[in-house]
Formats: C-alpha cells, structure tokens, sequence
C-alpha cells in the first residue's frame, strides 16, 4: 500500500469485460478473434467516458482485437497508451469457439455446474478449466497491481475470465457463485486493494447509456 500523510491509499482496478462483438450470437473464446459490431464501438466510447471522469494512472488489455478496440477509446479519453497483456485472453473453447449460442450452450452451462459443485478442474475436449484459467489469469492480475500501488487503472478483458477473477478474488465469493455475478459488455467491476483483502465497490456497472435498442442480441451469458 502507499502512504501519503500517514493515509493509506487503496489501489483501485476498474476491471470490466470488452465491447459487443459483431457476431454477438456465437461464443467467442481465444480461439476467435472477432472485432467489435457496431453498438459494441458505440459502448466503448460511451464507457470511455465515463471512465474517463475516474482520471486512471494506466490501462492494460488482453491482445484479442475485442478487447483492444475496445480499450482504443478508453485510451484517447483518458489520454493513456494501453499496454498488452497476453495472458488476459478469453477462455479456449476447442471446437466450440466460433460455433453459435444454441449449439455449444449445453457444454458450457455443463461446465459452469461441475465449476459451482467444485469440480475446478472440469472442461469439455479441447477447453480450458477454472483451474487454468485462474493459474493464467489470477497472477497476471496481481503483477500489475503490484505495479501500480495507490493508483486508480484500468483492465479490459472477457467474460469467463472475469468470472473466475472476481470469484477467487473477492471475500465472500467462491466459484460456486460463478453465474451469481453478472457480466455485460462494458460492464465495469470497481475493485479496491487495501493491502490485505480485496472488496467491491460495484459489480457489473453498466456506463451510462448502455442500454441497447431493441432486443439484446448478447444475453452476457458468456
């Protein structure tokens, strides 16, 4: 923790989940590197902004081009070059990646109940488990952190990664709560380190206008 005047300043990480994609009917793992849709661009700068308004120290992204075109505006708004994290990638999803919602719910919301029973290491052919996920993803966290003690930065990612972040992260939380948390696009996770444990200040914050016209195309299932 840093100190200024004998008062400890908390390290604040604004976590939330990339843009909408342009093909927000099928699941997207690591193995799809599919850009942002047209609303999904619209969100982003939306959030930019408000994002913007918090005056962040840095921004970190994973490399899939979601998740960078999505940091694009947040960069210019907030006047920060966003750096690259590899290892923030969205789950792999084998055979799954790419196919549509219908077609690969079954084995994803198969993988989520063997997760919540505690079954960590559990995944279909070709997937990646909690497990793996939270081995790349948790410490790829704390190193940037522990960069920036007592400062205020941004990280954008994907949904399943962010799930098993908050869910080992955060007091209260295990996996076994992993759909408890929502997750929709440019949703923003308001976290804060205080030098011993973490808390949440927000969960799933949706920037202001985010509310899509007409039906939602996404679900923020995944």
């Amino acid at each position: 923790m840093e100190r200024t005047d004998n008062v400890v300043r908390e390290t604040r990480v604004l976590l939330l989940r990339h843009a909408e994609t342009a093909e927000p009917g099928r699941f997207h793992g690591a193995e799809s590197d599919v850009g942002l849709g047209a609303w999904g661009h619209r969100q982003a700068e939306v959030v930019a902004q408000d994002l913007a308004e918090l005056r962040p120290s840095a921004l970190y992204c994973s490399a899939m081009l979601r998740a960078r075109e999505t940091a694009v505006p947040i960069a210019h708004a907030c006047a920060l070059e966003p750096s690259i994290v590899e290892s923030l990638h969205e789950r792999r999803m084998g055979p799954l990646s790419g196919v549509q919602r219908e077609a690969g719910l079954a084995a994803y919301e198969e993988a989520k109940a063997r997760w919540r029973a505690g079954e960590l290491d559990y995944t279909h052919e070709g997937g990646e488990s909690y497990l793996e996920i939270r081995e790349r993803v948790v410490p790829a966290l704390w190193e940037i952190v522990e960069r920036h003690v007592g400062e205020t930065i941004i990280v954008v990612a994907h949904g399943v990664v962010i799930r098993v972040a908050l869910t080992t992260l955060l007091e209260g939380y295990g996996p076994e709560d992993f759909d408890r948390i929502g997750i929709a696009n440019c949703g923003v996770n308001d976290l804060r380190w205080d030098g011993e444990r973490w808390r949440a200040e927000g969960l799933n914050q949706e920037p202001s206008g985010n509310a899509r016209p007409g039906p939602c195309t996404d679900g923020f299932r995944y």
